[in-house]
């Protein structure tokens, strides 16, 4: 006997794990299917908090994932694509999108006419084979979404199966009636196991696929089940701000955002409960008259008939489904208060804090490699604009009036190029564990585009250092340049500052195909570096003209021609990161 109840655990375990697994393939493989076409479909479509609701509906059904939804919205944020307050109605969008998932839950374990899911599962599973086998990545990408639903619904249709006989056993039955009897407190207890198993499991979706087959069994009756999905509710509030605990500020608002939205409606319907429940009997009453009529949901000591008992999920879903949608019908007009709470809760940084960091990168991927990109390359962009801002101090080290304040900016050169070794080695490091995901071939070509972009901007740090060492052992020297040098010089540093201003529009730009800026600006590099070069060759028959000035000249005009070089080759990976 006992060893049955151990294999019945287990089962019921590794069916909760098959679950899990077959929403992570699906959510992932529709995410790759969606790719950049979904990510611009987002960033057009939020131009109100009415339109970021529906936004947030369709997306969240269609990659059946909410966190997936909410970090997308972290980086359209973190990128300056999309206001906070048009990320906050995406958000809600997206707790009404969940319920979709509810509704297929149901759908799996209940079905209608003797129709389960978990019957087809394993055909499907058969197709998805066969679509794997195809060299087309748009087929091996619907080959693993439908062995992520097969698994999905094998795993919950066993997991149904194993966990009734689990429940009916008088030890299980006796705990449960103790725990689910005290009327409010239980409904407090039960909110915080629902928290915690969402927690633990980092899945709201997998949390109510329990609550559905526990109240389905009988082990716990309606209003109980409900306490579930009110925890639910906060529990993946809670894994979204543990993800953005050593995130940015925008992706801390974002979390913050997400958590007043659920914590509001968990606390109006914990104020209505028994009218919130009563008004699901009703609705229930009416969608299945058959079936509910004159069931008193909202009590703790109905005894549902088997046809309720079989219906129950689908109550279970439309509880789910009225909580989130008449919290987004008040909520929806506050988003500018909730946008000024969360600024509160998460101020801007103080002025003194550390700027040369990463931006947008925190902690590990995002929830699936394609969303990841999006986020390194907004880094890169940073990126770029803090070697901007370094050759900024390659000029006033050229320019500075004396020894003393040529040291300030050389010093400021140094500290560059150790910022930019640290950049590139965190931003390599971010795209390496990204790469060990199951990506796309596209997002693999992405990816090695990237390294190569970063290597380029590290190198740019390398020249700004170098500069500095030869003007540092010009003062060692004691030599100077002549005005005619530094006029030469300043253009020279003009033609390189239109090469970054290209370098940066070219990486701003999501649909690049043309970088004639990018190679017109080299050829002005290389054309001004070229006639300086003559200019020189000529001088040094001058009697006049400082040999060993006109070296260190020279030398500093070949690095700034280096410079053009790395620049061109950024937007060269650039347009081919297609």
């Amino acid at each position: 006997m006992a060893t049955n109840i151990w294999l019945q655990i287990f089962t019921a375990l590794g069916s909760l794990g098959m679950f899990l697994f077959g929403m992570s393939l699906m959510s992932g493989s529709l995410q790759k299917m969606a790719g950049d076409s979904l990510r611009t479909f987002i960033g057009k479509m939020t131009s109100n908090r009415f339109m970021g609701v529906l936004v947030g509906i369709g997306v969240t059904a269609l990659v059946q994932s909410s966190t997936a939804t909410t970090l997308l919205l972290v980086s359209f944020v973190n990128a300056g694509l999309m206001a906070l307050s048009n990320a906050i109605g995406v958000i809600m969008g997206a707790n009404i999108g969940t319920t979709v998932t509810a509704w297929i839950f149901a759908l799996g374990m209940s079905g209608g006419g003797g129709f389960s899911l978990g019957k087809i599962a394993v055909p499907i599973m058969f197709i998805g084979f066969v679509l794997r086998s195809l060299k087309n990545n748009k087929c091996k990408n619907m080959g693993d979404f439908l062995f992520g639903f097969g698994f999905l619904f094998l795993g919950l249709s066993t997991l149904t199966a194993n966990i009734r006989p689990l429940l009916d056993t008088e030890g299980v039955k006796l705990f449960l009636g103790t725990l689910a009897g005290g009327h409010f407190w239980s409904v407090l207890l039960f909110m915080v196991v629902g928290a915690c198993l969402t927690l633990m499991m980092q899945s709201s979706a997998a949390t109510m696929s329990i609550t559905m087959a526990l109240a389905l069994s009988g082990a716990i009756p309606f209003p109980i089940a409900a306490a579930m999905v009110l925890g639910e509710n906060i529990g993946t509030t809670i894994t979204s701000n543990i993800a953005a605990s050593g995130a940015n500020v925008s992706a801390k608002r974002t979390a913050r955002a997400h958590m007043l939205f659920n914590l509001f409606g968990v606390a109006w319907v914990i104020c209505l409960y028994k009218p919130f429940l009563r008004l699901i009997g009703l609705i229930a009453a009416a969608m299945f008259p058959s079936t509910f009529a004159g069931a008193d949901l909202a009590a703790w000591d109905v005894k549902l008939t088997m046809d309720q008992a079989t219906m129950i999920p689908y109550i279970v879903a439309i509880l789910h489904t009225l909580f989130n949608i008449t919290n987004t019908c008040i909520l929806i007009w506050f988003i500018p208060l909730i946008e000024k709470i969360v600024t509160f809760i998460v101020p801007n940084p103080k002025d003194g804090e550390e700027v040369f960091r990463l931006k947008f990168i925190k902690g590990g991927p995002m929830g699936t490699a394609e969303l990841s990109l999006n986020e390194a390359h907004q880094e890169i962009l940073h990126f770029a604009e803090i070697c901007y801002n370094g050759f900024d101090y390659i000029r006033q080290a050229v320019n500075a009036p004396d020894e003393d304040k040529f040291d300030e900016m050389n010093a400021k050169l140094i500290k560059y190029e150790e910022i930019t070794d640290k950049i590139e080695f965190e931003i390599a490091t971010y795209l390496n564990e990204v790469s060990k995901n199951d990506i796309s071939s596209e997002s693999a070509a992405r990816i090695k585009k990237m390294y190569k972009i970063i290597s380029e901007m590290e190198s740019l740090g390398d020249s700004g250092e170098s500069i500095g060492r030869l003007l540092k052992r010009k003062y060692a020297h004691h030599k100077t340049f002549s005005e005619d040098m530094m006029k030469k010089l300043n253009k020279m540093l003009s033609t390189v500052e239109v090469a970054y201003q290209a370098m940066i529009e070219n990486l701003r730009n999501e649909h690049l195909s043309d970088i004639t800026n990018a190679i017109d600006a080299e050829y002005n590099i290389n054309e001004c570096r070229n006639a300086l070069r003559e200019e020189h060759i000529a001088d040094i028959e001058r009697p006049d003209y400082d040999y060993t000035s006109g070296v260190y000249y020279m030398d500093t005009v070949s690095e700034l021609e280096k410079i053009g070089d790395f620049i061109i080759n950024i937007s060269e990976a650039r347009v081919s990161q297609k």
